[in-house]
């Protein structure tokens, strides 16, 4: 079991949580959030849509071009614009102070991408010596889905984008919901369980994944369980934002979903995430991988 010792940095975060922790508060918040979104987004799309004419409007539910999905990663921060406003008129508190002290989580997010980055070339230097099967059991290669310069060119304000995009997420479930629960309940298995299953109900799309809906949004629910226990640990959100953002580098620009949010991504797994073998074959493979992208976080902010 986890002790109060474990998560002892977590008091930092919820301090001033406490002061407005009730339920009801945070139930209307999210709704708060949820409006929020939306509404920034009905009123933005039809905006870009006619200043902005083409194809992308009609590519932007799956992300196919990099247009569509500069504009779906950029609409996350009305995310993070909302749980600012619901933070504000329900609790008293400042979006900032959900992040963690700012050069505390500056340092640990910097700290744990650098060890990321040696982990990924310690992988791709693994790989390489023992080549690995992504096509899930096929034996098909992957298939280039733009030109390396043009990725090059794209990779920057990509990178960008994708943050904008984990950085919304990592505020309003392990920011915003974990630390308000935690304000409020003393269980770990309470602010570990309930967002984490959000985040999961979030990631589940039977439209896209089928068969593999329910069990592709177990792993995001139990990705979600590991980042809340680095923020706990951590103190900030510092951690979780670096592990979410090389997850979602790996995912989203480098080995993409030929049937979703493809495209920014410099390859294409050959399968589509309705693929029941090769997805559960290769979720095996990614859950290692985020494994030991929290194991090598949990060192990296060890004092």
């Amino acid at each position: 079991m986890f002790t109060e010792r474990d998560y002892a940095a977590q008091r930092l975060l919820i301090e001033r949580a406490r002061e407005k922790a009730q339920l009801w508060r945070l139930c209307l918040g999210l709704l708060v959030v949820a409006m929020t979104s939306y509404l920034l987004t009905a009123t933005a799309l039809p905006i870009l849509g006619g200043l902005f004419p083409g194809q992308w409007l009609w590519d932007l539910p799956t992300g196919a071009t990099p247009t569509a999905m500069f504009v779906l990663l950029g609409s996350f921060l009305f995310i993070t614009l909302g749980v600012a406003l619901a933070l504000r008129l329900l609790h008293q508190r400042q979006l900032v102070e959900v992040l963690g002290p700012l050069p505390l989580a500056s340092w640990q997010f910097l700290r744990v991408s650098g060890a990321l980055l040696l982990l990924g070339l310690a992988l791709l230097a693994v790989f390489v010596l023992f080549p690995v099967d992504l096509s899930g059991g096929r034996g098909e290669p992957l298939v280039q889905n733009m030109p390396i310069r043009l990725w090059l060119v794209l990779l920057l304000p990509a990178l960008a984008a994708v943050l904008i995009q984990i950085s919304a997420e990592e505020i309003l479930f392990r920011g915003y919901v974990q630390q308000t629960l935690a304000a409020r309940f003393r269980s770990p298995l309470v602010w570990l369980i309930l967002p984490s299953a959000l985040f999961a109900i979030g990631h589940y799309v039977p439209a896209d994944a089928g068969d593999n809906a329910a069990l592709i949004a177990l792993w995001a629910g139990l990705f979600g369980v590991l980042m809340a226990d680095l923020t706990a640990r951590a103190g900030s959100l510092g951690p979780a934002c670096a592990v979410h953002f090389f997850n979602n580098i790996l995912a989203m620009l480098i080995f993409g979903s030929p049937t979703n949010l493809s495209g920014l991504a410099l390859y294409l797994l050959p399968y589509e995430l309705s693929d029941t073998v090769a997805v559960r074959q290769m979720l095996w493979l990614d859950g290692a991988i985020i494994l030991l992208g929290w194991l090598a976080a949990r060192l990296a902010i060890r004092r």
